[in-house]
């Protein structure tokens, strides 16, 4: 998931009765949802080592214990300090702490599975990623629900309405521009912005946002219950109209759509080639084909040799449904390479690359 939506996971949390916990609870959620993302750093070092390193180390299993571990530390030590500088004795409990911070960034890689991008949930024992294909990595109905308790709870002065203000204008911006959303998604994302803005304005749930913060917690899980069994039904449905045709697909992907928990694309793999579908269940026809399909570039010398590129090494990590496009050049081969997921043409979009051979297939220099 994005940021945004991690930021508002911990900081929900940090709006229900959590928050009263320990003091620095709130910091700890927060901080917490967000502390996986530290291997984010990779991506100003190259676009391929982050493909290798994202979703990796940081959000193993070994993450899991040691990140909420140096929080709480963190934070302990933030106490002091603060108790030190204002003549009082720390507040702060280390068991709550710790139990709060591991809460939060547990949160991190379990909303991350649910994108088809995926996460290494072993790491750095196993590398096996999982992928949960039920959530658009920016969705807006997350947002909505998780936004709420927050933003009546956190918009009183002047300044926290104007920061609020600023940023329902961008993700509304954002949300209504979504390429393919419906109409039906853009109003109704604007009458829960509406919503949240009269809420605030009435002095609704004033003194009761515990409970509010709790409610969208329970509807956001909800909702991911929802969604991960509707995509597992589009497989299944997708399955059933092959084998109708007597198709016999290796792979099926369901993959969400932006703002539209009633769209699937779908991605079909078989032995040659992948086929482009959708899944819209308010259709007459609720499966259709989307696009072309493509012909995967099969295994062989040629792109072996072009994935052992150092160049590539993240990306050949990373890719789930690779495509390739070869080419003779006059003193090899250029071989094009990327992932069905993001991009329906070999060489361009994420994780996309080029590696030129020459005729013993060796990798050329860059």
């Amino acid at each position: 998931m994005d940021p945004l939506a991690h930021t508002l996971a911990g900081a929900t949390l940090a709006e229900t009765r959590l928050r009263d916990w320990t003091p620095r609870a709130a910091p700890a959620l927060i901080l917490g949802a967000n502390a996986p993302d530290l291997d984010a750093i990779t991506m100003f070092v190259s676009r391929d080592l982050s493909l290798g390193f994202r979703r990796g180390w940081t959000h193993g299993v070994l993450a899991m214990v040691v990140l909420p571990v140096v929080l709480t530390l963190l934070l302990l030590l933030l106490d002091r300090a603060v108790a030190r500088w204002r003549g009082r004795v720390p507040r702060a409990r280390a068991g709550p702490l710790l139990a709060l911070s591991t809460l939060a960034v547990v949160t991190h890689p379990v909303l991350d599975w649910l994108n088809t991008y995926g996460v290494r949930f072993l790491m750095p024992f196993d590398g096996t990623w999982f992928y949960g294909d039920a959530l658009f990595v920016v969705d807006p109905w997350v947002w909505l629900l998780l936004g709420a308790s927050v933003v009546l709870a956190r918009s009183t002065s002047p300044v926290g309405a104007a920061a609020w203000l600023v940023l329902g204008v961008a993700t509304t911006s954002l949300v209504t521009g979504f390429e393919g959303a419906p109409a039906a998604t853009r109003l109704l994302w604007c009458a829960g912005v509406a919503a949240i803005v009269w809420l605030r304005l009435a002095g609704r749930w004033t003194g009761r946002i515990p409970r509010l913060a709790t409610l969208c917690l329970s509807a956001v899980a909800l909702y991911i219950v929802v969604m991960v069994a509707a995509s597992l039904l589009a497989e299944r449905q997708v399955a059933a109209w092959l084998a109708e045709r007597d198709d016999t697909p290796v792979e099926i992907m369901a993959s969400p759509a932006p703002g539209n928990p009633l769209l699937r694309h779908i991605v079909v793999a078989d032995a040659e080639h992948y086929h482009f579908l959708e899944v819209d269940w308010l259709s007459r026809d609720p499966i259709r084909i989307s696009r072309p399909s493509i012909e995967r570039g099969g295994e062989n010398p040629v792109t072996r040799a072009a994935m052992t590129a150092a160049h590539v090494w993240g990306l050949a990590i990373w890719t789930r449904f690779p495509a390739y496009r070869i080419e003779e050049t006059k003193d090899g081969y250029r071989v094009s390479i990327s992932d069905v997921r993001y991009v329906w043409r070999a060489g361009s979009g994420l994780g996309a690359a080029v590696v030129e051979l020459d005729r013993d297939l060796k990798v050329r220099s860059r």
